[in-house]
Parts: C-alpha cells; structure tokens; sequence
C-alpha cells in the first residue's frame, strides 16, 4: 500500500493547526461518524521538550486525518501519575497510544496490559522500552550518537593537544536516554582530546533552582575548566545562565531547545545546543497510530531512529524563528515529516539495539 504524502502549504496551515488544536475526544469505532481515537501520555505537561513532543503528535495526526486524538501527561516529572493517566486513556484511546516514559520499568506492567486488551502501543523517547511491556516499536534518538555529536563540536572548538578539564554533568541520571548522551560524549571526547581529563557524569538535579545552584557549585570548583556540557534541557538553561553570570571563558553546551537556551547560543553564552527534535518523533508517533487505526496499516517493529540537530550561532536565528510560533514549527518540519514516514524501514534498527 502507498503511504500518502499530504502536501502543505503556507496558506493551509493556519487551518491545519486549528484542526490540530481542536483533536481530542473519546470513541474507538471505526466509522466515518466515529472516527478511532488514538492517544499519547506525555513525561510531563510543563518542561520545554516534552511539550514539543505533544504537539508533533497531534501534528502528525492531523496530517493523517480521519482519527480522533487525545494527549495527557502529569504536570511534572511523575511516573506513577503516568501509569495512572495510562489507564484512563486506554478506556479511550482504542486505537492506539503512544507513551514518552519518565521510568520505562515503572510503565512497563501498565503498558503490558494495555496490549493484551489489543490496544497498540508505541514507546517514544525515553531511550529503551522495558522487558516485558509488550511494545514492540520505539521511536528514540540515537542518544550516544548524539553524544558524539556535542563532542565533535566541542573539539573543533579546542587545539587537539590541549591539556586540562572538561566537566560532564546530567540533570537526570538514570534515565537511559540521557545516561546515554553522556556515554557517547564522554567516550568521543577521549578519543579526539587524550590529554584532556574529563570528569562526570556529574549529577546536576533535575529541579531548576537547585541544578543551577550545582552548575555554580562546578564553575567555582574547576576554574581552569575548558569546558562545562550538559546532557540535558535543564543544564543548557542553567550551563547558560551561569556563563552569562560570570563571563566565562570556558565553553557550554548541552541538549535543549528551550528558548533560553537558544538565547543563550544567540548570545554565545552556549556555543551548542543538540536537539532531540522532540516535535519530530511526536509526530512520527501520532501517524503511525492514526494510520493504523484508520487503515489497519501494520505498525514496524523496531527502533525508529529519529534525527537529531546541532544548533550554533551559524543558525540559530534560523531555529529561533523555527520555534517562535507552532505555525513556523510545522512549516520547518512537514519536510522531515514526509521522508521519515515515507517508508519507516529505512530508519529501523533491532530494538535491542536501543541506545
């Protein structure tokens, strides 16, 4: 069967993002009076990332049309508010649902049931789906890969024999996708910099006041410090802050699109920012799902490797204007859209393969 390639204009898009708004609701009948409905539990409803992820759901399930879309998630970092929400969107979401999970091993039971009712599920992000959830498709950056790639930018910015420190820190330690990021940078960093010492990952802290607090705490101690990186939203906006506070001279980078972190490029207080492109692997999800639900369209099994970008002051009044309006981000990303779902098997690998 032929995968639709939707096209989308400028004009059109108001429209669409109207119609992407207003998709959410309950019913899993298969009519044309009762579209299925299909869901997605977001990690939370407040951090940068995770709203971005929402929103390429429902994106991409209005580009597929003819479903019913509903997206929940806790307000804050919550797994066991997750499960909870899981359950309820089941009674619903016949059709399909896709879970980002703050902790793959607490969702994994919940998840399980919710297939064996027949419902189909999709991981996204979170970097693994856990034995035993009955998931067999996930849809997840390559996270040491983007690891390497805050390293390689990071050595390009420093004479290969230099000698000294760079700090790594993670404002989420233990959660797979971020653990990770850090593997890959630390690892990429000792290959293109030997006589570098480099330290962490360092705990960080996921609450903002108190990962600032710690990221001031690591600028006092290491002084002589080439670099301090980051390998979460969270760290970018504070790595940004703290820079800015004491007109570092060392270089910061971390993972976020968060709008202070891109000022924080703009002003050259970050010199890199890596994203997920969160909106990307949402939007992925909800066709899949919609397309399934409407067609029966078998779902790949796998891991769906989604793209990642760096952003650096050649273009980040590019991805600025990219993220300053929902409009604009569906404008940018519709392209990307359309070659990631054009024939997923191209970007599967084995799910065990998940990093």
């Amino acid at each position: 069967m032929g995968i639709p390639m939707v096209g989308l204009t400028r004009t059109f898009l108001p429209a669409l993002l109207l119609a992407v708004a207003g998709v959410s609701g309950c019913g899993d009948g298969k009519t044309s009076d009762d579209p299925p409905t299909i869901g997605f539990v977001s990690q939370n409803n407040s951090r940068d990332f995770s709203k971005e992820m929402s929103e390429g759901f429902r994106a991409g399930a209005t580009i597929a049309g003819g479903i019913k879309a509903e997206v929940t998630g806790p307000d804050t970092h919550d797994g066991l508010k997750q499960v909870e929400l899981l359950r309820d969107l089941a009674t619903r979401a016949k059709g399909g649902i896709g879970l980002s999970a703050v902790a793959p091993e607490l969702v994994a039971e919940p998840m399980a049931q919710v297939t064996a009712q027949g419902i189909p599920m999709i991981a996204v992000a979170g970097g693994q789906v856990a034995p035993g959830s009955g998931v067999r498709l996930l849809i997840e950056n390559d996270n040491y890969e983007l690891g390497r790639m805050l390293a390689d930018v990071t050595a390009d910015k420093v004479p290969p024999d230099s000698a000294g420190k760079i700090v790594i820190g993670s404002n989420s330690p233990a959660m797979p996708a971020l653990d990770q990021r850090a593997a890959g940078l630390r690892a990429r960093l000792v290959e293109r910099l030997p006589k570098l010492q480099v330290i962490g990952p360092l705990d960080t802290g996921r609450d903002l006041p108190a990962n600032l607090a710690t990221w001031q705490r690591l600028a006092e101690a290491n002084p002589d410090a080439l670099a301090l990186l980051g390998t979460g939203d969270v760290d970018a906006i504070n790595l940004a802050a703290v820079h800015a506070a004491r007109n570092a001279k060392w270089l910061a980078g971390a993972f976020s699109l968060d709008p202070r972190a891109l000022q924080g490029v703009k002003e050259g207080h970050l010199f890199a920012s890596v994203s997920a492109e969160h909106f990307l692997k949402g939007a992925v999800a909800g066709w899949l799902l919609a397309e399934h639900a409407k067609t029966g369209r078998a779902l790949p099994q796998g891991w769906f490797v989604a793209p990642g970008l760096t952003v650096q002051a050649s273009n980040v009044d590019e991805i600025i204007r990219r993220q300053s309006n929902e409009t604009n981000r569906l404008e940018a990303a519709r392209p990307k859209i359309d070659v990631l779902i054009a024939d997923p098997s191209q970007h599967l690998r084995p799910l065990d393969q998940a990093r």
